[in-house]
């Protein structure tokens, strides 16, 4: 089995690459590790993402990363599993009302790999992880209105922001290749004092949980 672990940024899985490096057995035997650093947002990482599949076709796509949270209410640092994506700025606002192109009927709600305008992970190892399972939505800007976390909030009710997700769903999806996509809650959406946010706790959790998923494939 072939599985391989994408990342935006080499710092957001710092700690698993040092084991990796120092050569600890991070999988069983049976495992194949691949790495990809695919570049921030999602132009790079569907770029990088299907460069590398046509290189090597892998068993299992795990992307892992940090996000913003829309609820105040979860503590930072919180690993997620992401059940369904969106792409949450390819739309337009009309009449104080945020519209996708699905709403739009620019595209159909269940054109593959849509379903009901969502890009829906069905493998069942989602099922079986013991961390939460949410909704995401990506953007090429990252939310810092409150006018568009409203809008966001009433049309996705998510609960973690990132600029990759909805590329990773939308390629393995198309691609028919098991995936997951981890996680971890580094700031509320909105909040640009960075003193605020706590990057260091996100990136340790994010991971543990994935040197803990690797160990239990």
């Amino acid at each position: 089995m072939n599985c391989l672990v994408i990342a935006a940024t080499p710092i957001e899985i710092q700690p698993f690459l040092k084991k990796l490096q120092e050569g600890n057995a991070l999988t069983a035997t049976s495992i194949e590790l691949d790495v990809l650093i695919s570049g921030i947002g999602l132009l790079a990482t569907s770029y990088a993402l299907l460069k590398q599949i046509q290189l090597k076709r892998p068993d299992m796509i795990i992307q892992a990363g940090v996000g913003g949270c829309f609820d105040k209410k979860l503590k930072l640092g919180q690993v997620f599993v992401i059940q369904k994506e969106a792409v949450a700025d390819q739309s337009v606002v009309e009449l104080k009302k945020l519209k996708t192109l699905f709403d739009l009927n620019l595209v159909p709600a269940n054109q593959p790999p849509s379903q009901k305008g969502w890009l829906v992970n069905p493998h069942s190892i989602v099922k079986k992880l013991r961390l939460p399972k949410v909704t995401g939505i990506s953007v090429n800007e990252i939310t810092t209105q409150p006018q568009k976390v409203r809008f966001y909030k009433k049309q996705f009710n998510p609960i973690i922001e990132s600029m990759e997700g909805a590329a990773l769903h939308y390629i393995a999806l198309q691609e028919k290749i098991p995936f997951l996509q981890l996680r971890s809650s580094s700031n509320y959406i909105a909040e640009r004092n960075k003193k605020n946010w706590n990057m260091p706790a996100a990136i340790a959790s994010l991971n543990q949980s994935l040197l803990t998923l690797l160990q239990e494939l």
